[in-house]
């Protein structure tokens, strides 16, 4: 049995990962009440998370990669084993997720740029026409 603070017989309970959408009809769900666990003071009221928890676990787990590679893409890649399209697609998915606009000729751009660099690794395009292709995007 748990008491009005959430303690199963006068003991912490444990934590659980905060829900960031209603089970039933997938809407935002909101946080009203705030508590101390070491003096049981507590705030009610209406409060977010931020942007990153609209993210989806998937997404989270992405962002966690992302940022232990230091945005190097080419590690994200080695990483999850996908390529760099996917990554940048995956990106992309967490900026509109997260609420920011992602412009389709940045996308375009990213995957024209991989394209290049990727015929040069192949040997099917020079470096100085590589650079100058680069230069033109």
């Amino acid at each position: 049995m748990s008491d009005f603070n959430g303690r199963a017989g006068g003991r912490e309970a444990a934590a659980h990962q905060v829900l960031t959408r209603c089970p039933v009809c997938g809407d935002d769900l909101r946080i009203v009440r705030l508590e101390c666990p070491a003096c049981g003071s507590a705030l009610q009221g209406n409060f977010t998370l931020g942007r990153l928890a609209r993210l989806t676990r998937e997404q989270l787990q992405f962002v966690e990669v992302f940022i232990r590679c230091r945005g190097k893409i080419k590690d994200v890649e080695e990483e999850l084993g996908i390529s760099y399209p996917t990554v940048v697609a995956r990106l992309n998915e967490v900026v509109q997720a997260m609420g920011f606009e992602v412009r389709q000729e940045d996308a375009d751009l990213a995957v024209r740029r991989q394209h290049i660099l990727d015929e040069l690794a192949a040997g099917t395009l020079s470096a100085a026409d590589a650079a100058s292709r680069l230069r033109a995007l």
